[in-house]
């Protein structure tokens, strides 16, 4: 699935966590894994998808930090985390997604102040 360009699994019953080879679809533009159970934390990794243009992973069960290596992620427009337990500070390093149009992290327990980089 090295050339896959979008994946579309939202509105699903899809258990476990994600798992970090998901930095390894690196054509993906467009991933939908919201209103899923998905648990654990956000991988790293995810900063290795180099095409990715809209990541949603909202109202599912994630835990931990957002990862600041989603600063890297230099095409994003559409960033949608709300409604998980992610906890932490807010990353600074979001701010660096010049491209970034739309960023949702409601619902959270996030930490800290608003990063002055968005």
């Amino acid at each position: 699935m090295s050339s896959l360009r979008e994946l579309d699994l939202g509105y699903n019953q899809l258990t476990g966590s994600l798992p970090s080879e998901i930095g390894m679809m690196t054509s993906l533009g467009y991933l939908d894994l919201g209103d899923n159970q998905l648990t654990g934390s956000v991988p790293s990794e995810i900063g290795m998808m180099s095409s990715l243009t809209n990541l949603r992973l909202d109202d599912n069960q994630l835990t931990g930090s957002v990862p600041s290596e989603i600063g890297m992620l230099s095409s994003l427009e559409y960033l949608d985390l709300s409604s998980n337990q992610l906890t932490g500070s807010f990353p600074s390093e979001i701010g660096l997604v010049s491209s970034l149009e739309y960023l949702f992290l409601n619902s959270n327990q996030l930490t800290g102040s608003v990063p002055s980089e968005i």
